[in-house]
C-alpha cells in the first residue's frame, strides 16, 4: 500500500509502515531541517515543505496524480493550536484546528485506511461545550464512511526500549476485528501474563555498543569501535557501515562536575549546593527555581523514560557525564542507524527566537526532530496489524471469487 504522511516531521510513523512493507509516496511538513530529514532517508518520496492548509485540492491531486496514497497518516495538532479565529470559534474544537485538514485529505484522496498519532491527554480533553474532543475527531472520521478505533498504547509493550504512551486513531474502510496490535513485549518477565512475551530491551541494550564519548566528543559521522552485543544492537545497525550523529554536547566543566555526582535516578535538585544551577545572567546567582524533570540520570537496566523534543536537557548518560548524543536517542527511539538527521544537533530556544521575532531562524533540530517522531517499531506494530487483516480479506474475497 502506499502511503502519504502528513504533519510528517522526520518521518518515524513512516518508516514503520515501510518497515511492514508499505511504499511511502509522499509527506507534508512544515519544516526544513526535518523535510530535508525526510528526503533523505525517503529519497523516492515527494517531499513538500509548507503549510498543508496553503496547498489546494486541486495542488494536491496534482502532486500525487498516478500515486494516490491507499494510507494516510498523521499527528495533527488538534488542542491548543486552533487555525480558527479565536473569536469566531472555540479553539479546542478540533474541528477549527490543523486536525480538519487531515479530514480534507481524507475526502480527497479517500484512502482505505487513515492513522492518527497523539498525546494520551487528548482523549481527556473538551471543548467549551463540554464536548470530548476524541468524540468529535471520532465522529468527523465517520462521517467520511470509516469505521473508527482508537485506544492508547504504550511503546515498551511492542519492543521499543522507552516508556512511551501514545494515542492512537484508526479510520479503515474495512471495518476491523482487531485494530490494534497485541503486545509482543514486556519489561516484567516477572509477571505470570508475560512470560509468553518477549522481554522489552533496556537503556542499555538498546545504547551499550556505541562509541563511549565524553562531554565535547564524538562526530557527526564516525567509526563503530565494537560489534552488537545483543539482537537489538544488530537490528538497529541495519548494516551500516558507518554512524551518524552521535556528538556529545558542549558542557562546561562545572555540568560535567555537577552530572558527576548525580546517581541513577537523580536529577539537578539532588546535587550538592555549590553545583546547582545558576540564574541566567546572574553572575553567579543559583537559581531558585530547579526543574526536577531536567538533567536526570537514567537508569541503564530499565526501559528509558519518554523521550522529549528537549532531550537534549532531559536526561543524562547512565554512565557518562553528559546528555544523550541524537544517535542515543534515535536508538532509544527505534530509528535504525542508517537513519541520518539533517540540520545542526541543536538551535538556540524558540522561545527565545519568538520573543527575538528571528523567526526565519527556528528549525527543529536533530533533537527536536528525534523527540518528536513515533517510534518506528510501534508503528510498525500498528502496520503489520492493520495490513495483516487487509490481506486475509483480499485473499477470502479471491477465494470466493474461484467457486
Amino acid at each position: 500500500m502506499k502511503v502519504l504522511d502528513t504533519f510528517a516531521g522526520a518521518g518515524g510513523f513512516s518508516l514503520g509502515f515501510e518497515m511492514a512493507g508499505c511504499k511511502i509516496v509522499g509527506a507534508i511538513e512544515t519544516d526544513a531541517w526535518a523535510c530535508e530529514t525526510f528526503q533523505f532517508n525517503h529519497p523516492d518520496a515527494t517531499v513538500i515543505k509548507g503549510n498543508i492548509e496553503d496547498l489546494s485540492d486541486a495542488k494536491l491531486l496534482a502532486l500525487f496524480e498516478g500515486n494516490e496514497p491507499d494510507i494516510i497518516l498523521g499527528g495533527p495538532p488538534c488542542q491548543g493550536f486552533s487555525i480558527c479565529n479565536k473569536n469566531n470559534g472555540d479553539p479546542k474544537d478540533p474541528r477549527n484546528s490543523l486536525f480538519e485538514e487531515f479530514v480534507r485529505l481524507g475526502k480527497l484522496f479517500k484512502p482505505k485506511v487513515m492513522v492518527m498519532e497523539n498525546v494520551p491527554n487528548l482523549v481527556k480533553a473538551k471543548t467549551k461545550s463540554n464536548e470530548l474532543v476524541i468524540d468529535i475527531i471520532r465522529s468527523e472520521l465517520h462521517n467520511l464512511g470509516y469505521f473508527v478505533y482508537s485506544t492508547i498504547l504504550e511503546s515498551v509493550d511492542y519492543g521499543v526500549p522507552q516508556i512511551r504512551k501514545r494515542l492512537f486513531v484508526i479510520a479503515s474502510m474495512q471495518e476491523l476485528c482487531n485494530p490494534f496490535p497485541k503486545p509482543t513485549h514486556s519489561p516484567n518477565q516477572s509477571d505470570l501474563f508475560s512470560v509468553s512475551l518477549k522481554k522489552t530491551p533496556t537503556l542499555w541494550d538498546a545504547i551499550s555498543d556505541l562509541p563511549e564519548i565524553e562531554a565535547r566528543e564524538g562526530a557527526e559521522e564516525m567509526e563503530y569501535v565494537s560489534k552488537p552485543l545483543n539482537d537489538f544492537q544488530k537490528t538497529l545497525r541495519n548494516g551500516s557501515m558507518k554512524l551518524h550523529n552521535h556528538l556529545a554536547m558542549k558542557h562546561s566543566k562545572r555540568m560535567v562536575e555537577r552530572f558527576s555526582s548525580m546517581k541513577w535516578g537523580q536529577s539537578g535538585s539532588d546535587v550538592p549546593d555549590h553545583l546547582k544551577p545558576y540564574k541566567r545572567n546572574s553572575n553567579g546567582v543559583f537559581s531558585d527555581k530547579i526543574y526536577d524533570q531536567n538533567n536526570r540520570r537514567m537508569h541503564p537496566n530499565k526501559p528509558c523514560h519518554t523521550i522529549p523534543a528537549s532531550f537534549y536537557a532531559n536526561f543524562v548518560h547512565p554512565y557518562k557525564n553528559r546528555n544523550f548524543t541524537a544517535r542515543e536517542g534515535a536508538r532509544i527511539q527505534t530509528f535504525p542507524d542508517t537513519y541520518v538527521f539533517k540540520g545542526k544537533p541543536t538551535v538556540v530556544s524558540h522561545k527565545l527566537l519568538a520573543r527575538e521575532g528571528r523567526f526565519d531562524e527556528k528549525y527543529l533540530c536533530q533533537y527536536n526532530q528525534i523527540g518528536n517522531a513515533v517510534p518506528p517499531l510501534l508503528a510498525k506494530a500498528v502496520a503489520e496489524n492493520v495490513l495483516n487483516q487487509f490481506i486475509e480479506e483480499n485473499e477470502e474475497c479471491l477465494y470466493m471469487a474461484t467457486i
